[in-house]
């Protein structure tokens, strides 16, 4: 049902968020949406996304997915526009574009691809998408009726997900033809889109081919899917003519052999091992091991020590842990730690998180590993200093903020702890709770005067900033 969703959210419309979706275009048939209104657009539809469970909230998988989607647009004619890539827990093989360069991925597209060349493929089309302007176009073309016809959809749509007979008369809706015809893009647009990302693939240093290669498998794939193909193909129509011109304009390229990198592999492993129940993925690695059928052994282990840390088999997944930190890798590391931790091990899951963030300095995963250590284990004065320096140098990351709430909450600081929590309702666009917060902070009666008067004066910057978003709508 994820994916209708998100092509409902594709032309911004959740409930709850209308209002905020819709920018002030006058008519917009005859008015095209700037760039501002885009992103803006785009960036109240992530506040839903970022709420729903499906959403994959985890910072390995979302720092590989944003270093392979900004190496394509580095190689882009908008390598100077922001864009965020985010991964979406579900098995369909999906990825889609939003307003404003945010682009979601699918862990089935992840799970599915054969190579990262593969996955690159799907991504530097979605990218075109936006930097072709092919959404901006899609909503200008929409007039106000059918746009407020369709936000009534969205909403069923989005009851779908804890609803099965609410989810079954969404379904119903949307099967509608006229949906589908607003929603798919053009062939032009799609050939265009085509175009321009294999420029960035082939640039950014990756196999064209891959596009093509993940294409043709799509197509053949057609007859085994229910509903008669994969939800991509049904969202970005795949005709034999696209994958004739993608093979005609890759034909003249010279061969090269690209190898997948580490990080995809190892990222890929973890889904894997993340999926279904934790003895099934046990047995998947175990059988792929015997058999030696993987793309990687170091993944293939990899894979097998994360089920088996599911599984809570915690001896056996040190024994076969041992032999997998041979390979350096930041991911390996994070998980050795976080595996020493669940085992119990405080002191060397603290000496390991210390260790692996000496080596690895940029790993997000292993500094909010080592706070969480830190709290687990009664240190909250010092991952408060650790937070507190983070947090100078990363502003608007909002998990950051949540652990210093937790870390302030240990020591009795409500003030702060609500503050910090507000904090990181803010850096998620939720402005409203934060405000929320930040009231009950000064109500606690606690802090100094410089806690209280900082407290005072990003209240009413909040208030502020909430007021001109309303003006807005």
């Amino acid at each position: 049902m994820f994916q209708r969703l998100i092509l409902l959210l594709l032309l911004g419309f959740m409930p709850g968020v209308l209002a905020q979706a819709l920018p002030e275009l006058g008519d917009v048939s005859a008015t095209a949406i700037s760039p501002i209104d885009e992103y803006r657009l785009g960036e109240n539809i992530m506040r839903e996304i970022r709420r729903d469970p499906a959403y994959l909230d985890d910072p390995e998988v979302a720092d590989y997915a944003n270093s392979l989607g900004n190496r394509l647009v580095a190689r882009s004619d908008a390598s100077r526009q922001e864009f965020e890539f985010f991964v979406v827990r579900d098995p369909q093989i999906n990825a889609f574009a939003l307003p404003g360069g945010f682009i979601g991925i699918h862990t089935g597209l992840i799970l599915a691809a054969q190579s990262e060349s593969e996955v690159a493929g799907v991504v530097a089309h979605e990218v075109a998408h936006v930097t072709q302007r092919h959404i901006a176009r899609m909503i200008n073309q929409q007039n106000q009726n059918q746009l407020i016809s369709m936000a009534a959809m969205a909403v069923a749509l989005l009851a779908a997900r804890s609803s099965s007979q609410v989810g079954e008369a969404a379904a119903v809706v949307g099967q509608a033809g006229v949906m589908q015809s607003q929603l798919n893009f053009s062939r032009d647009n799609e050939r265009e889109a085509d175009r321009v990302g294999l420029q960035m693939l082939e640039a950014a240093g990756f196999d064209p081919r891959g596009m093509a290669v993940f294409f043709e498998r799509l197509q053949r794939a057609t007859r085994i899917y229910e509903g008669g193909a994969p939800s991509y193909l049904r969202t970005h129509p795949l005709t034999f003519e696209r994958i004739a011109d993608i093979q005609n304009r890759i034909e003249g390229l010279p061969y090269r052999q690209v190898p997948d990198s580490l990080d995809f592999q190892l990222i890929r492993a973890k889904l894997r091992a993340e999926s279904g129940t934790p003895r099934d993925a046990v047995e998947f690695f175990e059988s792929s091991l015997a058999e030696r059928k993987f793309l990687s052994e170091t993944a293939g282990r990899y894979g097998l020590v994360a089920s088996l840390l599911r599984a809570r088999d915690f001896g056996r997944a040190q024994r076969e842990m041992t032999a997998l930190r041979k390979t350096a890798s930041p991911i390996i590391e994070s998980l050795a730690c976080r595996l020493a931790a669940a085992a119990g091990e405080s002191a060397r899951a603290l000496q390991c998180f210390q260790d692996a963030r000496r080596a690895y300095p940029g790993s997000r995963a292993l500094f909010y590993g080592h706070v969480e250590q830190m709290l687990g284990t009664g240190q909250s004065a010092a991952a408060l200093q650790l937070l507190a320096a983070r947090v100078r140098t990363q502003p608007d990351d909002a998990r950051l903020y949540r652990l210093q709430a937790q870390a302030y909450a240990a020591q009795g600081n409500r003030l702060m702890q609500h503050r910090s929590q507000g904090e990181a309702y803010a850096r998620s666009g939720q402005i409203g709770a934060a405000i929320e917060q930040l009231q009950i902070a000064l109500k606690t009666g606690g802090g100094d005067f410089y806690q209280l008067s900082a407290t005072e004066a990003r209240l009413r910057e909040l208030k502020k900033q909430q007021l001109e978003l309303e003006r807005k709508r």
